[in-house]
């Protein structure tokens, strides 16, 4: 059957087994979700469904397990889709991974993640290019006189305005980072985004996080042609840093764990 493991935290992390007896986890029907500890660290787990796949109810599942130990304590989330063979399997990766564990909580105790999506309107984007480049706006104005131009003319100008709205993502990425990271501890960049200036997510201290939903608010007012989508609070998933091995028999998850409402 296997341990699903759905993260690490203190042994000593506030009414950790209370909390754990009223929650359900992954599965159909939901396992029940329980805490092996091993040392100064805690393992929460349920049973391992038999099939699990990336559904919505088991990834929401995966999500509120941890964001509930995430309201007394600091909790080190594992990827969707983190199995064991075992418990004792389970525990045997806190004993070996120990140093790391710990210095990860220490770390992160006090802090959440919000994921910070930044993506262009496309009309106002490209009306702001247009006004921003005089030769584009000439250009522009040569073809529509001459009845939309030529196909040559047609294909310059197009690739001159995706250069120009490329670079205008570029921008745009360097000032959102900057804007957001003076209220954040740290910052992770997501994978290079696609068709969008930015896809981070920011360490923020509990405390902090008023002023960082705060600055999200100036940016989106600021710059009307971008659409800032945030995430969070959520467990710190982007600065979980990996130790020196996966755990053994563990089936790698296809995402953070991590689903929008």
């Amino acid at each position: 059957m296997g341990t699903y493991v759905y993260g690490v935290t203190a042994a000593d992390h506030p009414e950790l087994r209370s909390f754990a007896r009223e929650l359900r986890g992954v599965g159909d029907p939901p396992r029940s979700v329980r805490v092996l500890t091993e040392g100064a660290l805690a393992a929460i787990v349920s049973d391992a469904p038999e099939e699990l796949r990336p559904g919505r109810e088991d990834l929401l599942a995966h999500q509120h397990v941890l964001e509930e130990a995430g309201t007394a304590g600091c909790v080190l989330p594992m990827p969707f889709g983190s199995v064991a063979p075992d418990d004792d399997a389970a525990t045997s990766v806190l004993a070996e991974r120990a140093e790391h564990y710990t210095e990860r909580l220490e770390a992160l105790d006090g802090n959440v993640e919000y994921k910070v999506e930044v993506s262009h309107e496309e009309e106002a984007v490209l009306h702001r290019v247009l006004a921003e480049s005089p030769e584009l706006r000439a250009l522009t104005e040569a073809n529509r006189q001459a009845g939309g131009g030529s196909y040559e003319d047609q294909v310059s100008l197009g690739e001159m305005v995706v250069a120009a709205v490329q670079a205008r993502e570029a921008e745009d990425a360097v000032e959102v980072r900057q804007t957001l990271e003076q209220s954040a501890v740290a910052v992770s960049a997501g994978a290079e985004p696609t068709g969008r200036p930015a896809d981070v997510s920011f360490l923020v201290a509990r405390d902090s996080a008023d002023a960082f939903r705060t600055a999200t608010e100036r940016l989106r007012k600021a710059h009307p042609y971008l659409d800032v989508r945030v995430q969070g609070p959520l467990p710190p998933y982007s600065f979980v840093e990996p130790g020196p091995a996966e755990p053994a028999g563990s089936t790698p998850g296809t995402d953070n764990g991590t689903v929008r409402e």
